[in-house]
């Protein structure tokens, strides 16, 4: 019987980081290098990836990096490539990568919905078929985890965001990992989701300056919005053998607001 230490311990496991240069998805690369694996992360800007290489080396995390816009089919398996060429197999994948658009659902741009399920859902699908074909399912091991949203579980309060696109294309990752954890369970391939709430990011730096931290954090039972740590936990666990009987989940890290 392995000790918590152990169960948690990702020493010898490599992972790929999808929209890892910054906010939530360098925070998840960060936790994994943490527990001993070796991490690359992309992003379509070399210039944020050097910016967050720099930022992990700093915090004793050494990481590779691969520029690539995953909302091209040729660029999803130039960056598998890469990383299993890096890597020399991917044990966890994590699907961060993701866009918003504020808009009236009846003036929202029919271009923008495209986008943004393009990149939220559609790169997922794509990039997780690719790594499970080359990686995951001919060794029969993996951890996924898909970065879904509270918002994908419900509608905005009035006077707060109008993003239908982005609430519609969350709750679909949301059944695409269990539909996807259905299939591969054989395989011995984990898929989770994590629907984090409010957190500080590029993607929501416009609402938090709107309404401010404190109004945001009013909705939530703990009385505080997402900080720099609170996916770490997480994401270790669903990347982990602690986290190795659970699969088909989604688990959201909202402050309570989803579960009032």
């Amino acid at each position: 019987m392995r000790t918590t230490q152990e169960l948690f311990s990702l020493a010898g496991k490599t992972a790929l980081v999808t929209g890892g240069s910054r906010g939530l998805g360098l925070q998840m690369a960060l936790a994994l290098g943490e527990q001993g694996a070796k991490v690359l992360i992309s992003s379509r800007k070399q210039a944020d990836l050097d910016e967050a290489l720099a930022f992990l080396a700093a915090q004793g995390v050494t990481a590779s990096a691969v520029a690539a816009d995953l909302q091209d089919d040729a660029q999803v398996n130039t960056l598998v490539d890469a990383a299993i060429s890096q890597l020399g197999h991917i044990d966890i994948l994590i699907n961060n990568a993701g866009a918003s658009w504020g808009a009236p659902a009846e003036d929202h741009p029919v271009e923008a919905w495209d986008k943004v399920m393009n990149l939220n859902i559609r790169s997922i699908f794509l990039v997780s078929q690719a790594v499970g074909k080359r990686s995951m399912i001919p060794r029969k091991y993996g951890r996924i985890i898909n970065i879904a949203s509270i918002a994908g579980v419900s509608g905005n309060p009035p006077g707060t965001m109008k993003t239908i696109a982005y609430n519609t294309s969350k709750a679909a990752v949301i059944n695409f990992t269990r539909a996807l954890a259905g299939e591969w369970g054989a395989y011995g391939i984990t898929v989770n989701a994590v629907a984090p709430g409010f957190f500080p990011s590029k993607m929501t730096k416009g609402i938090l300056e709107k309404l401010g931290s404190e109004e945001l954090a009013k909705g939530a039972p703990l009385q505080r919005i997402g900080d720099n740590e609170d996916l770490k936990g997480v994401a270790v666990l669903f990347a982990s053998d602690a986290g190795k009987h659970i699969t088909g989940q989604t688990l959201a890290v909202d402050g309570g607001v989803s579960a009032v």
